[in-house]
């Protein structure tokens, strides 16, 4: 039970914003007037979407598409031994992504959910009549981890994403012309913790692994998830804590979806 209603519903209200039109009331030249399509996994992302998103795109108006019907579909899959994720998975996003464009036209296209950046390139070539950019939100992390030119652990605390995420780290290797070794730790306790709303305790496993692992030959640490970046509330320069570079998508991701913004005209598309 929420202990205080009143509290939880006005901090709700601050980070999510209504429904409206026309641009923010306050922020950043360049960012002001433009409005940023998310694409969740799961309502309950959202929160994760908007709290980035308020961080590093001040300005932009946030407009959030995702349901839990498409989460509980790829973990049935995953838990089926199925392709993962769905291929009717995909389609809800190509359906969803039209109607960021079509119904609220949308400047650009962030897919945050890590299990479905599986549906990145049949997105991207739906929005492609619409002149609209889409980002999958795991790219620029692993396109900075394959930097380091070493070897990378990626660390991941939901079943379904382990091997979407193997997926895209390697096509990411590939297109950089950079051969990329990993290792891999799915920290199910960890996600057993955010589910009981216990983010410090989350934060908290994550950090153990980090620090039993980062006497080893790493180049970097990578953490698989947007949820994942919960992380940095507790442990806001990972660096310098743990002495290697931790990355997030919830710092990644939003970067580069920033700089995607600022490059593109004020007008709606």
């Amino acid at each position: 039970m929420i202990a205080n209603p009143d509290d939880f519903f006005s901090n709700y209200i601050r980070l999510t914003g209504v429904a409206h039109l026309g641009p923010e009331t306050v922020g950043e030249p360049g960012l002001l007037g433009k409005r940023l399509g998310l694409l969740n996994g799961s309502s309950w992302v959202t929160a994760w979407s908007n709290f980035f998103g308020r961080r590093y795109l001040p300005g932009v108006q946030l407009v959030n598409m995702g349901n839990d019907a498409v989460q509980l579909n790829f973990m049935q899959a995953h838990a089926d031994g199925l392709p993962c994720p769905p291929q009717a998975n995909i389609d809800r996003f190509i359906l969803y992504a039209k109607d960021l464009v079509e119904l609220a036209k949308v400047h650009a296209v962030l897919i945050t959910c890590s299990t479905m950046n599986r549906s990145y390139p049949s997105v991207a070539r739906a929005l492609e009549p619409y002149n609209v950019p889409v980002i999958q939100i795991d790219m620029p992390m692993f396109e900075e981890a394959v930097s380091y030119s070493g070897k990378v652990l990626v660390i991941a605390t939901h079943g379904p994403t382990v091997a979407s995420t193997q997926a895209m780290l390697e096509e990411v290797a590939q297109l950089s012309g950079v051969p990329v070794s990993y290792d891999g730790i799915l920290a199910e306790d960890a996600w057993s913790r955010l589910a009981q709303g216990d983010v410090d305790g989350h934060n908290r496993i994550l950090a153990d692994i980090i620090q039993q692992r980062a006497r080893e030959k790493y180049a970097c640490i990578v953490l698989a998830q947007l949820s994942m970046s919960a992380f940095l509330f507790t442990f806001p320069d990972p660096a310098s804590a743990f002495g290697i570079p931790v990355l997030t998508s919830g710092e990644c991701g939003f970067k580069r979806i920033r700089n995607v913004l600022l490059d593109l005209p004020d007008h709606i598309p």
